[in-house]
């Protein structure tokens, strides 16, 4: 970093903190917010950009040559006048960064001078235009797209060490995307009465990326295509990413007995997934001796500043206004080799008991217990860790929260199946990005270590909307000098040293 950016930081980070010490009472008679006499007025040389740290976005997606691979292998466009492919998949990617929530927002970015000459555009389209370009998707070209964005992973993945290619754990999953429109083309109705389409999400949990999303109509199964599009995802782990092992996990939707087979034929691949608590396996669980059971204890969470936990008031009036409520007593953890209809080979079935009490106020009614499954070839680890490994996978449900409600990703404002499809896969870069900018972050030698490895693994764990607040949403004023665009911070926030080290790693 710049001596000079790092003795700037340094200064602005004394000021504020003098500002806010807690022993410093000048002042305190009267409120804080003391601020009257205020008047607007339209600057007329500078100029300022709200959303400052896109420019550091764009110089990643330059550097790791996403701009270009776009422009190469996706062809959609028969004239380029003014648009190239690039610009409309940015469009949507850089519209979900910079707080958008809809294709309409576009129109703010595209009418904002200061926005357009931050990235060096004449202009941007506008959202009927990029709505159109989504229609111009055929199955190949969001096919040709994703290889894309997997061939820019895999530069990303290049600079990272050793370790990080020791297993890549794929996630998978469905969610509904709901829809008020009568006219949306694919759509269907699915399990609970929702009308909209059901895409398959496909994720690495070691790096939060989006793998890959495949839009269906809202009436097919959760598992529908999600074999074929592992094992896409899986090559590109494999055989272009360097991973050397990889372990699938998936809840008892994904439990694909037909796969199962051919999966374990390859000694790197492991396999989790929950299994559907029928009737013979709770027979075969219920026949187990009563010495092959044990008590699954659950490690306690820690935490680097402790606190006094405060008191449960919502038991307290599930109790007094006597509420009917389940409770855990304990849960117990057992094990047996089972082999699925439709597979030859004996797999391990970990089953999971927990004793549950149904209660009303503070009288106890009766007791149940419920079976949880889980099937695995992996026959090293304890079955505690299975367990702990597969509640893991839960973690994926706040990344698809995230392409819900943080970049938007998962919504239909086109008009068909493939162009939902289309925007899916655009608008999801937003969330790539995120992931492709910390592993890009470096962990300098020496006493600073470990601190820049705690951040690079801090960053990917972050909503987008904090990741934006902390990393784009950095207010700037433009200044063009010379053959330099300039973008100069105007306010201070506590992580602007990882900011500018990444900067200029990516300057160089």
């Amino acid at each position: 970093m710049n001596p000079k950016i790092r003795a700037e930081l340094g200064s602005r980070k004394r000021r504020i903190e003098r500002r806010l010490d807690k022993h410093n009472l000048h002042g305190m008679e009267r409120p804080m917010y003391t601020a009257s006499n205020i008047h607007y007025e339209i600057a007329q040389r500078t100029r300022g950009l709200a959303h400052g740290g896109i420019g550091a976005i764009h110089l990643l997606a330059r550097q790791i040559g996403l701009i270009d691979a776009i422009d190469e292998h996706l062809h959609l466009l028969k004239i380029h006048l003014p648009f190239h492919e690039s610009d409309h998949v940015l469009d949507f990617a850089y519209n979900a960064l910079c707080e958008g929530t809809c294709l309409q927002d576009i129109e703010l970015r595209r009418n904002d001078e200061v926005f357009l000459d931050a990235l060096g555009a004449r202009r941007i389209p506008d959202p009927t235009t990029a709505g159109d370009f989504c229609r111009r998707f055929t199955e190949n070209d969001i096919r040709t797209l994703l290889d894309v964005f997997h061939d820019t992973r895999i530069r990303v993945w290049s600079g990272q060490d050793a370790s990080f290619f020791d297993c890549a754990t794929i996630d998978m999953d469905g969610t509904l995307v709901p829809t008020a429109g009568n006219c949306k083309a694919g759509m269907g109705i699915a399990y609970d009465g929702t009308w909209g389409y059901h895409p398959l999400a496909v994720t690495l949990a070691n790096t939060g990326e989006v793998l890959s999303i495949v839009n269906r109509p809202g009436n097919r199964p959760s598992n529908e295509g999600a074999a074929a599009e592992v094992d896409r995802c899986m090559e590109v782990c494999f055989f272009r990413g360097g991973f050397r092992r990889v372990l699938l996990r998936g809840d008892t939707d994904f439990s694909q007995t037909t796969h199962l087979d051919r999966w374990d034929d390859d000694d790197r691949i492991r396999f989790l997934f929950g299994y559907d608590a029928r009737a013979g396996l709770k027979a075969l669980a219920e026949a187990l001796p009563a010495d092959a059971w044990r008590t699954l204890e659950r490690p306690e969470r820690t935490s680097d500043q402790p606190r006094q936990r405060p008191g449960d008031a919502k038991d307290a009036i599930v109790r007094a206004r006597r509420y009917e409520t389940l409770r855990l007593q304990s849960e117990d953890l057992s094990e047996f080799c089972y082999r699925p209809l439709e597979c030859l080979e004996d797999y391990r079935m970990v089953v999971l008991l927990e004793n549950i009490s149904r209660e009303k106020g503070e009288a106890r009614l009766f007791d149940e217990v419920r079976y949880f499954f889980f099937i695995t070839n992996d026959w090293e680890r304890t079955a505690e860790e299975i367990v702990f490994t597969a509640n893991q996978r839960c973690d994926q449900e706040n990344l698809v929260s995230q392409l819900h409600s943080g970049c938007h990703a998962l919504r239909a404002p086109v008009d068909d199946l493939l162009s939902n499809w289309a925007y899916m896969v655009m608008t999801a870069l937003a969330w790539n990005l995120k992931a492709w900018w910390a592993l890009q972050l470096p962990a300098a030698p020496g006493r600073h270590r470990e601190a820049h490895r705690w951040e690079k693994q801090w960053v990917p764990r972050l909503e987008l909307e904090t990741f934006v607040q902390a990393f784009v949403r950095l207010p700037c004023q433009l200044v063009q000098s010379g053959r330099r665009l300039i973008y100069r911070l105007l306010a201070w926030n506590p992580y602007q040293r990882i900011f500018f080290r990444l900067v200029a790693v990516l300057r160089c």
